[in-house]
């Protein structure tokens, strides 16, 4: 008699039958979509190929248009009156609010510059909160950096010094994009709910713990001590 199978071996036998049956699955879909194309007259085929080439020029057009607005580069707007005629022509914008004497704006630039080049459906700016005294009040801004996340004029989200980036100044660039893409002001193509400082973390990268303190009132820096 036959020794009865373990639990492991059940298990395997389980896990090769569920390949084998999704293979199955895709085998047959594929099959299925090659017929289809057979099957398919000269007229259709020409309507598939100008609805995709439509798509494309779209795709395209979009891209021009955005580009037309000023996305693709990350760029420093003059004034306050300057950050509501951009903000109103694009739909999705993350502007920096920073301080020329703020270490931790120059980490933000490299990022955002990067950042600004992949992800051309949103619009980067940066404007010196010292000379737009109105709008950080009206924002509420506290810290630099600060970046205002706006979408469709409204500003919905803020990312305030590095607090949400992993507390380090060595954060990556797709540690921002991966925030960003949790506020929806960019396309992300990751996984939300797996953080990129959550693998830093697994392979031991040591983190640079930052002071959170409030002054009422005032806009501080992210990086100093005796503000």
């Amino acid at each position: 008699k036959m020794a009865s199978d373990t639990p492991v071996d059940i298990l395997q036998k389980v896990l090769e039958n569920e390949i084998l049956q999704s293979t199955k699955v895709v085998e047959e879909h594929l099959d299925a979509e090659i017929q289809k194309l057979d099957q398919m007259d000269e007229d259709e085929l020409e309507r598939l190929k100008q609805r995709r080439l439509e798509a494309l020029k779209k795709t395209q057009q979009q891209k021009q248009e955005w580009l037309s607005k000023g996305h693709g580069e990350y760029r420093e707007i003059p004034s306050e009156r300057d950050f509501f005629q951009e903000v109103k022509e694009s739909k999705n914008v993350v502007c920096h609010f920073y301080r020329d004497t703020t270490f931790r704006c120059q980490i933000m630039d490299k990022h955002l510059t990067v950042l600004a080049k992949k992800h051309i459906e949103t619009k980067f700016l940066k404007l010196n909160a010292e000379k737009s005294p109105f709008l950080c009040e009206r924002l509420r801004i506290k810290v630099i950096p600060t970046l205002a996340l706006i979408k469709d004029g409204k500003t919905q989200d803020y990312v305030v010094g590095f607090t949400d980036l992993g507390n380090t100044d060595d954060f990556t660039t797709e540690t921002l994009e991966w925030r960003l893409g949790c506020a929806d002001i960019i396309n992300y193509s990751g996984n939300l709910m797996d953080p990129p400082f959550q693998s830093q973390k697994k392979y031991g990268t040591s983190f640079t713990k930052l002071d959170k303190k409030t002054i009422r009132g005032k806009i501080y820096d992210s990086d100093s001590d005796d503000d």
